[in-house]
């Protein structure tokens, strides 16, 4: 067992940088490159980096483009719980990002629907599991069932909302029900509006903040909030010339837990600290690593 278990969806993504005008029925100039990605393999790679022992678990076909993200998880530092789904194909995301980094995707998550409850190890001291998982009938029952498990053997626990598109179908009463035993909840400004139905992100952080010990809300530009009982900290973001977000809430997501679960009685403005650093050297470049 690692300190910390991630689960999540590893994938391919496929970075598509955008140059010039919309060109429907004609041809637009891109640049594009394939790189390891997924939500949760991701904050795993970010952990890892940052010095934090952690397992992803999750799932890959059995083609090329699955065993080339396992080697690429090793060689990050991370400890694979990746099982081989016979007859699948690895997930792919397609991150289609425009002139000023903003981007839209197009997943097709592939193995990863396969994830079972015994996928998943019992962490030592933490859990984190990308929302994404919850979303769908295959992957959803190791979801819950990691969360239950975590929380059984004293583990805390964090989770992100993944994505409003998402979050919306799945229904957000359902979500909350879902992650209710979380320690830290993980969303960003359009996340935590829909989640509490409050627009003012300081309002949407403390109303997560009664439900949950810990509330984080990012605000891209404008930084991030940590809401906790009474108390509300606000980071300003770093300075970056941003290229690509694919990614960014990952990164903050790992730059967070590494500070937090190294000292959870600590700063939170250190922690958001952290977050924002990270968050801020991914968007300088493209891809979500």
């Amino acid at each position: 067992m690692s300190d910390v278990v991630v689960v999540g969806d590893l994938a391919t993504d496929v970075v598509v940088l955008l140059d010039g005008d919309p060109a429907p029925g004609s041809d637009r100039p891109a640049s594009i490159r394939s790189r390891g990605g997924g939500a949760g393999a991701n904050v795993a790679v970010h952990l890892a980096r940052l010095g934090t022992p952690v397992t992803l678990a999750g799932c890959v076909g059995d083609d090329a483009a699955g065993s080339g993200l396992v080697a690429e998880l090793r060689a990050a530092g991370v400890t694979p719980a990746v099982r081989v789904v016979p007859g699948a194909a690895t997930g792919t995301i397609v991150s289609l990002v425009e002139p000023g980094g903003q981007r839209s995707m197009l997943a097709d998550r592939g193995a990863n629907l396969a994830l079972a409850p015994d996928d998943v190890p019992t962490p030592r001291r933490h859990l984190h599991l990308s929302g994404y998982t919850l979303f769908a009938p295959g992957p959803r029952a190791a979801g819950l069932a990691a969360l239950a498990t975590a929380r059984a053997a004293g583990c805390t626990v964090s989770v992100d909302p993944a994505s409003t598109g998402p979050l919306a179908a799945h229904g957000v009463e359902r979500w909350l029900a879902d992650t209710a035993a979380a320690t830290l909840v993980l969303p960003n400004a359009d996340e935590a509006r829909l989640l509490t139905g409050r627009a003012d992100p300081a309002a949407a952080a403390r109303a997560l903040a009664a439900c949950h010990p810990v509330a984080v809300v990012t605000l891209g530009a404008e930084g991030a909030l940590w809401a906790a009982g009474e108390r509300l900290v606000h980071r300003p973001a770093h300075p970056a010339a941003v290229v690509d977000t694919t990614g960014a809430g990952d990164a903050f997501t790992a730059g967070l837990l590494s500070v937090w679960l190294a000292a959870p009685d600590g700063d939170p403005g250190a922690a958001l600290e952290a977050g924002l650093a990270r968050a801020a050297a991914v968007v300088a470049r493209p891809g979500a690593r």
